[in-house]
């Protein structure tokens, strides 16, 4: 076997394989599938994965390996540069070709070494906008708690699509909120009573940061936010493809900064607003003395607020040391209080509210 591809390598694709299936991606699965057993054959991949080589399972799954060699594929067929990949892959009037695929990217990854090995260089950054789906409810919890005007700050926001939250049209079950005419409309199986859909919701402020901020107005980091999407869910490709243009059209900018230091320039609890800190499938990739870092500014900034100017903590992420189950939790101060509103779709496409 290749000294580049390790047991645990080969383990995180076949994982990835399952989660893609059971997450509505058969085409993606294949893939995984494709190059775990690729490697089982000593296949090294032309090295592309030696970086990651020495991590164990956990870690090369915390690093989004998988991920990141599945969007360095659909990056390519999405380019233009590559037609025949373009042709195996899924569209909404056609099935895809995933041996096909596989094959045609398999030789792409030695004669274009360089550009993937640049693709997966860069963590991935999904942006995924039907999260706002599951994070919603939450923004009407506070609201509705509060009586106050929100000032919203997302941590990790990538090119900050969600900073639009409430300009999006939502069917949440048999329940809808959110302008009729957006062009982004978001559909999420609901479950369990409805939350707060009247608590009156204005945002006076909203801002972002990104360890590397995507660039909407550069057409190749529009296409790789795209490639990180899989490929056979087209609703979630339209989404996002609609909810950049409405970004582009708002002038959305996303701050580069570090994410544990940032906050503190930015976010503390102002007389009047309700200031809400909020993220994303985003704690899971932070180093753990920057995650312990966070946590106690946080903290700190909870601390300081009053009646008249609380402070919320509002998040999207997987429980710790699990990655398939995700749940929305919001902290509220003064008080401090912690709790679990929600189960919810990595990908929004379900939420089990609570309140």
């Amino acid at each position: 076997m290749d000294a580049s591809i390790s047991p645990a390598l080969i383990s995180a694709f076949e994982v990835q394989a399952g989660f893609c299936e059971r997450l509505g991606s058969p085409f993606n699965a294949a893939l995984a599938t494709a190059a775990a057993e690729a490697m089982g054959r000593g296949d090294g991949l032309e090295g592309l994965l030696r970086p990651w080589a020495g991590l164990s399972a956990h870690e090369i799954g915390e690093a989004a390996v998988t991920l990141r060699l599945l969007g360095a594929c659909h990056d390519l067929a999405l380019s233009g540069e590559a037609p025949e990949l373009a042709a195996a892959y899924p569209a909404p009037d056609r099935d895809g070709d995933p041996q096909a695929a596989w094959r045609i990217a398999r030789a792409a990854m030695a004669a274009r070494r360089g550009r993937f090995e640049a693709f997966l260089g860069h963590e991935p950054q999904t942006n995924e906008v039907r999260r706002s789906a599951v994070l919603l409810p939450g923004f009407l919890t506070i609201a509705q708690a509060t009586g106050l005007p929100l000032r919203g700050f997302e941590l990790g926001a990538s090119a900050g699509l969600n900073l639009n939250w409430d300009g999006f049209r939502y069917s949440l079950g048999e329940h809808a909120w959110g302008p009729e005419d957006s062009p982004v409309r978001l559909a999420a199986e609901w479950r369990g009573p409805p939350p707060p859909l009247d608590a009156p919701v204005q945002v006076l402020e909203r801002a972002a940061c990104d360890r590397r901020p995507v660039d909407l107005t550069d057409p190749e980091q529009r296409r790789r936010l795209l490639a990180f999407i899989w490929p056979d869910q087209f609703q979630r490709l339209a989404a996002a493809r609609a909810a950049i243009d409405l970004a582009l059209s708002r002038g959305v900018r996303v701050e580069a900064a570090d994410a544990a230091e940032w906050p503190a320039g930015r976010a503390e609890p102002r007389r009047g607003a309700a200031t809400v800190l909020y993220h994303s499938i985003f704690w899971q990739y932070l180093p753990e003395l920057s995650r312990a870092r966070l946590a106690a500014l946080i903290d700190t900034l909870g601390r300081t607020a009053t009646a008249d100017a609380p402070f919320a903590w509002l998040r999207m992420e997987p429980p710790p040391g699990e990655l398939a189950h995700i749940e929305l939790r919001l902290t509220h101060w003064p008080g401090g209080e912690d709790r679990r509103l929600a189960r919810a779709h990595p990908h929004g496409a379900w939420v089990e509210w609570t309140g």
